[in-house]
């Protein structure tokens, strides 16, 4: 737990989150609980800028030697390595050097604190009279006030600093020992913040962990640990050289550090809740458990229909929960369930009527109702006979059902409009919005004094708004920049307005350029980027892209696979060159280069289509 501290891995543990937090405890490295306590006493601006925490920090690490102008302070400053912290400290070298009792020695503390010229006087006098009695030398005596009086003002009380330091321990100990309960405890605490919930979500994907979208048979009302099965065989990797034993180890030791045994059937993961969906409302969710606790799990759009009350879960929380993937493991599609729609509230508003009325379907009369509440077959099984079939209908497009998620969710859940130009942006290094926003490590120092010119960030353009200048002689317009770890406000004045207008209309991910500036300070600090320019980034792929490279084992290339491989390949024609690697796992790996017909366009709607026909991490772009 301490090591993760010192890391500044603190994400979420109470009072460390701040990225001004995490850069005192890299350069602090707690080892033990009463570094936690001063930590957060010493987290104030009075400490910070006076000098306290870099002292503090050099005698911890011992690169400025601990000094105690009297032995018997040395029992009392041990513990903060000879810096007097605290208030209590001042109250106890008080009664050590001079004798005071504890309630002189607080109205001592207090008189520090309010630094009266006067009162001052009389304490100094009274402490000195005091350190004679005790044998404590003059000058000693002189040099200890005055040590008390400088640091008296940035005193802390350490009984509210150790209380506090418990909740930090305890939390910072969830995380690291119980990572998925923390993390869906967090969420849930967090889930109308959707800044937040979509940096937390990017954060435990960063480690290995898996965040799945509502589901109508597990979900809960709030985010909740699931056990999810491990696929047996994963999707074919880009390796570069690395394959064979190399690249099973290299699995290993990526499964070892996310916590989960190699070889295991499931993992822990974090389920979205119902409740999380826009338009979903708690007595709805409280009506789809209540009917799945009752009557086992769901097996359609139908049963779902029939068994709720149709008038808290309606048309359109039926309609939140398709968008949102709620229904997908029940639906052939999430478009077939959309036009299936009307058709299962309809049967269902006739099933309730005829519940209501008394009446029992001939179905129900002849042994073909339901089952007992959890018995094998319940879950698609119906009073009303069996449900009609789905429209065949085609699937939505990647980019539909991402936009539908962002619409019901608030933000995307099961991929990101941004996740296929990850590589191009990392080798551009772009930042990200977390970076930008100081909460993730980047090699971007913060804006001094105000501005920091030239960053670059990817991102989708939400929220715009536009307005007239005051002169009357152009518009500028703001926006969220948002990708997969936040989202960040950006301002554009008339001129760049003018130039890239149809760039930032154009609902495409772009690359904004631009000026990060800051108002405010320490952890009020609000920071924008000011935008220079904006590219589309579907476009800057499309010219930066010399190569298509398409791993894929070889007992996976069958001829139907190689067809439509084919058949798509003719159909982006295009002036980027197609590499296909055919590997054997631990044997051999041979590189062909396609002939020049079956060059590409990188654009969106092949990649998509690649994707599905070769799994993502089977692509990749150079």
């Amino acid at each position: 737990v301490y090591r993760m501290i010192s890391d500044g891995d603190t994400t979420g543990v109470f009072q460390l989150e701040s990225s001004g937090f995490k850069e005192l405890l890299k350069k602090l490295k707690p080892d033990c609980f009463e570094d936690i306590i001063a930590a957060g006493a010493l987290y104030r601006p009075g400490p910070l800028e006076g000098g306290m925490v870099d002292d503090f920090i050099n005698r911890k690490h011992g690169r400025t030697p601990i000094v105690y102008h009297h032995p018997a302070m040395e029992p009392i400053l041990k513990e903060t390595y000879g810096v007097i912290v605290y208030q209590e400290q001042v109250m106890q070298i008080a009664r050590a050097l001079a004798g005071y009792s504890l309630g002189g020695a607080d109205l001592l503390r207090r008189a520090m604190g309010k630094k009266k010229k006067e009162v001052m006087e009389k304490e100094k006098a009274k402490f000195l009279d005091g350190a004679r009695v005790t044998g404590v030398g003059e000058k000693v005596a002189d040099e200890v006030f005055d040590l008390m009086a400088a640091f008296a003002g940035y005193g802390f009380n350490k009984s509210h600093s150790a209380a506090y330091g418990l909740v930090t321990y305890q939390t910072a100990y969830l995380k690291r020992h119980f990572p998925e309960e923390f993390w869906a405890a967090l969420l849930t605490c967090d889930k109308d913040d959707i800044d937040k919930v979509a940096r937390y979500v990017a954060e435990v994907r960063d480690r290995d962990g898996l965040v799945l979208p509502p589901d109508l048979n597990q979900s809960e009302m709030d985010f909740a640990v699931v056990k999810t099965p491990i696929g047996k065989k994963p999707e074919p990797r880009l390796r570069g050289n690395t394959v064979g034993a190399a690249g099973r180890r290299a699995d290993a030791a990526a499964a070892a550090a996310s916590g989960r045994e190699v070889g295991a059937t499931e993992r822990k993961a974090i389920r979205f809740g119902l409740s999380a969906i826009k338009g979903v409302g708690e007595n709805a969710v409280e009506a789809i458990l209540l009917a799945r606790t009752e009557k086992g799990q769901y097996g359609s759009l139908f049963t779902l229909c029939e068994r709720v009350d149709t008038r808290k879960v309606n048309k359109k929380v039926l309609e939140a929960l398709i968008k949102a993937g709620a229904l997908d493991a029940v639906v052939p599609t999430r478009a077939a369930a959309m036009a299936a729609l009307d058709g299962a509230v309809e049967r269902a508003q006739k099933a309730q009527r005829e519940r209501e009325s008394g009446q029992t379907s001939l179905f129900s009369l002849l042994g073909g109702g339901a089952s007992k509440p959890g018995a094998p077959g319940a879950a698609g099984q119906s009073d009303f006979g069996p449900p009609p079939p789905y429209p065949e209908l085609p699937e939505w497009s990647p980019r539909q059902k991402l936009a539908f998620e962002k619409e019901s969710l608030g933000f995307y859940v099961s991929g990101h409009p941004m996740d296929r130009y990850a590589p191009k942006l990392k080798r551009a290094r772009a930042a990200t919005v977390a970076q930008l926003l100081g909460e993730a490590e980047s090699d971007i120092p913060s804006p001094s004094p105000r501005e920091r010119p030239d960053v670059s960030c990817g991102g989708v353009v939400s929220d715009f708004r536009e307005r007239p200048l005051k002169s009357g002689t152009g518009r500028m317009c703001s926006f969220r920049l948002e990708d997969p770890t936040g989202g960040i406000e950006v301002v554009c004045f008339s001129k760049p307005f003018a130039e890239y207008e149809q760039v930032l209309k154009s609902d495409e991910p772009i690359l904004a350029v631009g000026s990060l500036v800051c108002d405010g300070d320490g952890d009020t600090q609000q920071r924008k980027l000011h935008l220079r320019e904006a590219h589309l980034l579907s476009r800057l792929r499309r010219e930066k892209t010399q190569k298509v490279l398409i791993e894929l084992p070889i007992d996976e290339l069958t001829r139907e696979r190689a067809q439509s491989l084919l058949k798509m390949l003719g159909q982006h024609h295009g002036h980027v060159p197609v590499s296909l690697f055919l590997c054997k796992e631990g044997d051999w790996r041979v590189e062909a280069q396609l002939p020049a017909h079956l060059r590409v366009v990188p654009t969106d709607e092949f990649l998509a289509a690649l994707h599905t026909l070769c799994g993502e991490a089977a692509v990749q772009l150079r």
